[in-house]
């Protein structure tokens, strides 16, 4: 497998999603590699980065034509920007990509004193397992909620078996910050994954049954991650939200959190 790593830029945004490095580890991406930088292609979207003394140097573009001469039904139809860099954007004008969708990252001081959260009647909250003994969570449930969620989200809400359980083999995955708050009748009502990494706790992922979403269970589960992330003794955290999700940018502005970096995916003509 490719160390992609090596190609990282201090001081600037991740150029690979979690998923795509997911899928690199398990074959089902095309890396496309220069000496100076590397493109990975996966389910027909780009990602790429340039080393940063190498930039200018037609490194970035030699990625993207290769990317667009793969044959086969192979070749990219979106890009992702990671960072929206000026770099990004001036290729993305010079193949005529246009500007489709916005991811937004906010962060959020994490307060030095958090109560834990006043749950729903009936409601308990613990920490994942995978498995089926009497304190686990199946992950086919977590998976189910999940989906249900996200089920208008492209990346989230299509997360399978094989994807969560790579997840959790990575060394930032802690069974103890995936949060479950389960309902009166057991069943799981929402969740908070937590992914705590170079001391950034990022909300990962919260989830909220569909049939209880606008009922405040969303505010319950924030709370109790930021008191997570006081525990773990962490000072920042962070998340990435749709730019046109108004209820959920509404929630987390509630929560103190504001815009840090923006992830821009642009698709060809």
């Amino acid at each position: 497998m490719p160390d992609l790593s090596r190609f990282d830029v201090p001081g600037e945004a991740p150029p690979f999603s979690d998923q795509t490095l997911v899928d690199v580890r398990a074959g089902r991406a095309l890396v496309l590699e220069e000496p100076d930088g590397v493109a990975v292609v996966r389910e027909g979207e780009l990602e790429l980065v340039v080393r940063r003394e190498a930039r200018g140097q037609g490194v970035g573009t030699r990625l993207v034509d290769r990317a667009l001469a793969l044959d086969g039904g192979a070749a990219p139809r979106l890009a992702w920007a990671h960072g929206d860099s000026p770099a990004a954007r001036a290729i993305a004008t010079r193949y005529g990509w246009a500007a489709t969708r916005t991811l937004l990252q906010l962060r959020a001081p994490v307060p030095t004193s958090v109560p834990h959260p006043s749950l729903p009647s009936g409601s308990v909250l613990t920490a994942f397992t995978s498995g089926t003994g009497p304190a686990a969570a199946p992950e086919a449930d977590w998976l189910a909620l999940n989906a249900a969620a996200f089920a208008s989200h492209p990346e989230q809400g299509s997360m399978t078996l094989d994807d969560l359980r790579a997840r959790e083999t990575e060394s930032w995955f802690d069974a103890d910050d995936l949060l479950l708050l389960r309902d009166a009748s057991g069943a799981l009502a929402g969740s908070c994954w937590l992914k705590v990494e170079d001391g950034i706790g990022e909300f990962y992922a919260v989830a909220v049954r569909p049939d209880l979403q606008g009922h405040g269970i969303g505010g319950v589960l924030m709370r109790a991650g930021f008191a997570r992330l006081q525990e773990r003794g962490v000072t920042t955290a962070a998340l990435y939200v749709e730019g046109d999700n108004e209820p959920a940018l509404a929630l987390y502005r509630r929560s103190g959190f504001t815009q840090h970096a923006i992830d821009v995916q642009y698709a060809a003509p």
